[in-house]
């Protein structure tokens, strides 16, 4: 049990997947009891709950167009059953910054599955973005129909990764974070293993693949405590 805690799984995650692999059947409740022991008795556990790390509130500024582009297809073009997740192949995709360097990550998320993939950037340039998301489409297995994107400067080369890929992006609405729900909460994951006072300038390719793994290793309740990998290749593979 410390050990899936010590992976950054949430206790839910922990007592599910226990219970499905037939391992323990605990509850979260009492892994939580669990966690509070060992921290007043000097444990460390609790630190591995994204709970514990500090988190701001978000600001709201007013709209701002500068950085965007006219004419991209937009959210409401995209098909419904991507809308409710019930088709294979919709992903997402956004940007991570870290601190002092134009070097940042690109985040592709499967909408019905959650399953990820992370690449490096040496800026947040649409030819820099263009370049690893091919990459990335063209080596990895199962169909990319279409991909949601927020309207900034990096997605302005859209047509050339359609082009490459067959994949349509389109564009959510600015300050609607909820039509690409799956990376917010991605990207507050991956904040695990990058957090915001970091460079992302030393970050290997290889090491962003690790960090994906790490993500989609984790057993989600949406899947009935599957992993991403397992929910994604039954269905590529269905």
């Amino acid at each position: 049990m410390e050990h899936y805690l010590r992976l950054f799984w949430s206790p839910e995650q922990v007592s599910g997947y226990l219970k499905r692999t037939f391992q323990l059947s605990i509850s979260h409740e009492t892994i939580y009891q669990h966690i509070r022991a060992h921290k007043a008795s000097g444990g460390d556990l609790y630190t591995h709950l994204r709970g514990a790390q500090k988190r701001r509130r978000k600001s709201y500024a007013a709209y701002d167009s500068r950085g965007r582009l006219a004419g991209k297809p937009h959210i409401d073009e995209r098909p419904s059953a991507a809308d409710v997740r019930s088709e294979f192949g919709h992903w997402e995709i956004d940007t991570v910054l870290g601190k002092g360097s134009k070097h940042c990550i690109v985040t592709v998320a499967e909408r019905s599955t959650s399953f990820t993939i992370i690449g490096k950037l040496k800026a947040r340039t649409k030819e820099e973005l263009n370049a690893r998301v091919v990459k990335l489409i063209q080596h990895h297995a199962g169909p990319f129909k279409t991909i949601t994107a927020e309207n900034r400067t990096e997605f302005h080369g859209y047509k050339d990764i359609g082009d490459a890929t067959g994949a349509t992006l389109s564009v959510a609405r600015p300050y609607h974070s909820w039509e690409r729900g799956l990376n917010e909460n991605t990207n507050g994951v991956i904040r695990q293993y990058l957090p915001k006072s970091d460079s992302i300038s030393p970050l290997t390719q290889r090491e962003c693949y690790a960090i994906a793994d790490k993500l989609d290793s984790r057993p989600r309740k949406k899947l009935s405590f599957k992993t991403p990998p397992e929910a994604f290749y039954e269905r590529f593979n269905s």
